[in-house]
């Protein structure tokens, strides 16, 4: 989960990022501000949980509330910090995850932006279900969604393109003060426009980047499959062994991001007896598949990953869906079919023959790049900030 504050200044004042002290890496310290224009200060607010972050919590829902109540307190106290040192906030971009943090920056009358870090469609379906427009378990096949009321954040960003989402995009948009402003993805992999932008700047977990290039940089392009659930799903035991069967008996390289916690889950020398075929790792740098133009096997466990493996098979045409059991499990012999169906199936090769892997790789290059639907956004929301 993305728990990432983002404070900026305007263009003319130096610009503050904020994170939880626990996100933050020990090589870096706070950064008084400058006079640069172009340079951006790190400050910290405490999450509650600052000698270990999320991993020490409860629950989820334990890590959300402590957050919330340290995190407020902390916020308040750093803006009140930066009002009187000089430079003081204009602008105030809080991720949706954090609704608490809207609270905060109202009462400091900031101008205030919403960053939705899930697709628009997702961020639909959500707002929903919140309001009780829709209430889960849906067992309709098709449920049409209502109309949107207005949020109370001057501005609504979202970390998508225009072109991936336009339907949903023009619709929301005459609901909500809604910019997409995606990918957020360094830029040497879209437009190349910001030189030596080549790393997201932090991670939640130590990275094996270095281990992961070296071993990928030995084995032929195009023959890895790249296995990871994000930073917070959490598989079932189960789930893991018919996983590690699934990659095992595919006979492909693999690269699969198993994180410390969940590492006893695996079978029993798993990792020693695939180690000609495959490295598995306990974090290295997230992929953006669409934007790279990669197929994909989609694996969905929890939040917008249902709502995701369905546009990938059946609207960007970009993969296809494991089917799991009445269990909910994807068996092993499901997910080697699906993972030899992409790698050299027929799946794969249409995808390929389509051309739709390229096609959203330079749609999303075309929207960063300068004078794209992207770009523009941003453009317009720095516009509104200094006029």
């Amino acid at each position: 989960m993305a728990t990432k504050l983002i404070v900026w200044c305007c263009p003319i004042q130096p610009k503050a990022t904020l994170t939880p002290c626990s996100n933050s890496p020990s090589v870096w310290t706070t950064k008084e501000p400058s006079t640069k224009a172009t340079s951006i200060a790190l400050e910290t607010i405490s999450d509650g949980y600052d000698n270990g972050g999320i991993e020490q919590a409860e629950s989820i829902q334990a890590y959300l509330y402590r957050f919330w109540r340290v995190g407020s307190q902390t916020l308040t106290q750093l803006l009140d910090k930066l009002s009187s040192s000089g430079f003081p906030v204009d602008c105030f971009v809080y991720d949706a995850f954090l609704p608490w943090a809207l609270d905060v920056a109202k009462k400091f009358g900031l101008f205030v932006a919403v960053f939705f870090t899930m697709s628009c469609a997702v961020e639909n379906i959500l707002y929903h279900v919140h309001k009780g427009a829709l209430k889960p378990p849906l067992s309709e096949p098709e449920i049409p969604l209502p109309g949107l009321p207005p949020l109370e954040p001057d501005w609504v960003l979202c970390n998508t393109f225009y072109e991936l989402e336009q339907e949903v995009v023009d619709w929301m948009a005459k609901i909500w003060p809604l910019r997409t402003i995606g990918p957020t993805i360094p830029s040497m992999f879209l437009d190349g426009r910001i030189k030596d932008d080549k790393v997201y700047g932090f991670s939640i977990f130590k990275s094996s980047t270095d281990a992961c290039m070296k071993w990928l940089n030995d084995r032929p392009k195009g023959s890895v499959v790249y296995v990871s659930f994000g930073s917070m799903a959490i598989l079932e035991l189960e789930q893991m062994e018919e996983l590690a069967w699934g990659l095992r008996m595919s006979n492909c390289y693999f690269l699969w991001v198993v994180r410390a916690l969940e590492e006893a889950k695996l079978p029993k020398n798993f990792v020693e007896e695939t180690a000609e075929k495959g490295l598995v790792v306990h974090w290295c740098p997230q992929l953006e598949a669409l934007s790279f133009g990669v197929p994909m096997v989609a694996v969905p466990q929890w939040t917008d990953q249902s709502t995701n493996a369905k546009f990938i098979t059946d609207v960007w045409k970009m993969g296809l869906k494991a089917p799991a059991d009445e269990k909910g499990l994807v068996q092993r012999e499901a997910a080697e079919h699906c993972i030899r169906e992409i790698m050299e199936g027929e799946r794969g090769k249409e995808i390929k023959k389509k051309k739709n892997a390229l096609k959203w790789r330079k749609l999303a290059k075309e929207a960063v790049n300068e004078g794209g639907s992207s770009d523009e956004n941003i453009e317009e929301f720095v516009a509104k900030l200094v006029s």
